[in-house]
């Protein structure tokens, strides 16, 4: 996901792009997304995240008819606002600080009491009220991975499968990488998701680790409006009559299997959130594997110890919200031209400082 955002926008900039994928489908983190934009429930103000996250959503925002008028490929961007309902004290006061907190900034964020969402939600279980980010939404991740690669290309970008082992430098510099060929180039974006680490002769150990998430689709309730709805510690998408419900944090190795606690464990909080789904049929489960850091932010930026590598990955449960304004940042860097502030706080150097 954000190796093909890259590598659209670098082509768009100009650069000659050769796009490098190991092929096959197992534990890609993107496979594993419900394409959520939630910037403004995932993450509180003075995250780094938010204001991220915001920009990233901003990015599909202007970016979905220019992809559709290039590659005919709607990428399912729905921007109908996500409802997060609090069902404790502790979750009616935390959500409460962050709605005022979030329009002390100028955002669009609501709180609605009990009797609010019942009216306009009437097929939720109870609730103690909800935070409303009525702007926040989702797109489809298989359409926006499929859009960005076929644009790519139209801009003179180059697909090619092969599975990297190796980075190859000499004198301080990138030379290329190495997989079943040799791939020469002035610039290396590492973009290679839960397996970022596991590429040799890097100049430094990359923090990224997999996280498996399980995820699992269940018949949409008849009588649900499409909605987002968080909860309970889960949360629960409509896209194409399904309910999208989701997900677990798992560190499980690069082990990208289903399992039958996972799906429990999910369903029981769908359940919760909508008690219409407690007996509906599950339609299929799958898994995928984020890149997770230790502090939860991505890491990208140039390497500074090696002219010509640049980091683009550990974007954890926000891959899909990050991918666009990632492959921007990187093109901004590479081009040296100012990119966004938030940069500093994702600098690849910051666990490992030699």
């Amino acid at each position: 996901m954000v190796g093909a955002a890259c590598a659209r926008q670098l082509a768009q900039g100009g650069h000659r792009v050769r796009l490098i994928e190991r092929g096959g489908q197992a534990g890609e983190g993107w496979r594993a997304s419900a394409g959520m934009l939630a910037p403004q429930i995932e993450s509180p103000v003075e995250n780094p995240l938010f204001e991220l996250g915001l920009a990233g959503h901003e990015f599909y925002r202007d970016a979905a008819q220019p992809l559709l008028e290039s590659t005919s490929i709607d990428i399912g961007l729905w921007e109908g606002g996500i409802l997060q309902t609090a069902n404790s004290e502790l979750e009616v006061e935390t959500l409460k600080q962050r709605v005022a907190m979030q329009r002390q900034h100028g955002h669009h964020c609501e709180w609605l009491d009990p009797e609010e969402i019942r009216r306009d939600w009437p097929w939720l279980g109870p609730t103690q009220g909800g935070l409303l980010a009525p702007r926040d939404g989702c797109l489809d991740p298989v359409r926006l991975v499929e859009a960005l690669r076929r644009d790519a290309t139209r801009l003179g970008a180059e697909i090619v499968s092969d599975t990297i082992s190796t980075l190859t430098h000499s004198s301080g510099r990138v030379t290329g990488v190495e997989g079943a060929e040799w791939h020469p180039a002035d610039h290396v974006v590492l973009a290679a998701g839960a397996w970022s680490g596991r590429i040799a002769n890097l100049p430094r150990p990359v923090s990224v680790e997999p996280v498996r998430g399980q995820l699992v689709a269940l018949r949409w309730p008849d009588e649900a409006e499409p909605s987002i709805v968080f909860g309970h510690g889960g949360y629960l998408l409509h896209r194409g009559g399904e309910g999208v419900a989701g997900s677990t944090v798992e560190h499980a190795g690069f082990t990208s299997q289903v399992t039958e606690a996972g799906v429990a464990a999910i369903r029981a909080r769908a359940a919760l959130l909508t008690p219409a789904l407690a007996e509906a049929k599950i339609l299929r489960a799958w898994a995928g594997l984020r890149p997770g850091t230790p502090d939860g932010l991505p890491i990208v930026g140039p390497e500074p110890t090696l002219e010509g590598l640049w980091y683009a990955t550990g974007h954890g449960r926000n891959g899909i919200l990050l991918a666009g304004i990632t492959g921007t940042i990187i093109n901004h860097l590479l081009s040296g031209e100012t990119t966004v502030e938030e940069i500093d706080a994702l600098r690849p150097a910051r666990f490992w400082s030699w």
